[in-house]
Parts: structure tokens; C-alpha cells; sequence
């Protein structure tokens, strides 16, 4: 895929384009964060705002393969079933799959003096998955 290319589906940033090969290449978590998860958010966004609801939501119909993390799956099954609810739309089924959960826990700040804020402020969909972002973590330009 090319990176200047949106991604149309949660696979294409899970394991066809960048979050796999973030992984394969050791990269740091917080890295994969950034261009794999909040790209795919800010597409998502995109899709939205410029093709509606059902657009959007068909980025998340069919479960990604797997990125070769168990953080960073969880953490993009968080986003889906975050996304859902705070659109009014049923969250894709295979979100709810117990095995997509942070081993271990992932803090997605680096800062360690954040880490009980993110306990805190983690939406239900991240906290459950073990994955603990602050409340600006999503917040977009």
C-alpha cells in the first residue's frame, strides 16, 4: 500500500500496510501509535465528514489479521468499538473478542508520571483491552 494513501479498512492499517510492518521492524510502540492507530482514526474522520456514517463504519466491518502485536490489536479493536459508540452505530462483532487484549498492559505515553492519569482517563473501550491513553490521545486538530 502506499503510505501517502488513506487507509480504507482497519486491515489496510493493522497488518497490510503499516502496523505489521512497524512491528516486524521492531518499531517503538508509541511510533506505531501514531501512524498506524491515529492515521487510521484521522481517515476514519475523514471518511466520515466527507462520505457519512455508513462509509465510515464500513472501515471496521471485517476484523483486521493480525499486526504481530497483541498491544497494538487490542488498541485498534479499542478504537473501533470507541468509535461506534461515540457515532451511535453497533460496534463490528469482532471486537468483543476476549483475546484482543494488551499483554501486557500498554501505557501509549512513554511518561511514566502520566501513567495513573491514563488509568483514569482511558475510555471504557481502551481500559477493558488494557490499553491506558490520556483524554487528549484522540483529540484531533
Amino acid at each position: 500500500m502506499d503510505p501517502l494513501r488513506a487507509f480504507r479498512t482497519v486491515d489496510d492499517a493493522a497488518a497490510a500496510a503499516v502496523a505489521a510492518t512497524m512491528v516486524a521492524a521492531e518499531s517503538r510502540l508509541q511510533d506505531i501509535w501514531r501512524h498506524a492507530v491515529i492515521q487510521l482514526l484521522d481517515d476514519y474522520t475523514s471518511a466520515l465528514r466527507h462520505q457519512g456514517l455508513e462509509a465510515a463504519s464500513a472501515m471496521w466491518a471485517d476484523r483486521p489479521r493480525p499486526s504481530g502485536d497483541r498491544r497494538v490489536d487490542a488498541a485498534l479493536a479499542a478504537l473501533g468499538e470507541y468509535l461506534a459508540r461515540r457515532d451511535g452505530r453497533q460496534a463490528p462483532p469482532w471486537v468483543r473478542d476476549p483475546a484482543l487484549e494488551a499483554v501486557p498492559w500498554w501505557f501509549v505515553t512513554a511518561l511514566k508520571g502520566l501513567h495513573p492519569r491514563a488509568l483514569v482517563e482511558s475510555p471504557l473501550s481502551f481500559r477493558k483491552r488494557g490499553v491506558f491513553i490520556t483524554s487528549g490521545a484522540l483529540q484531533r486538530a
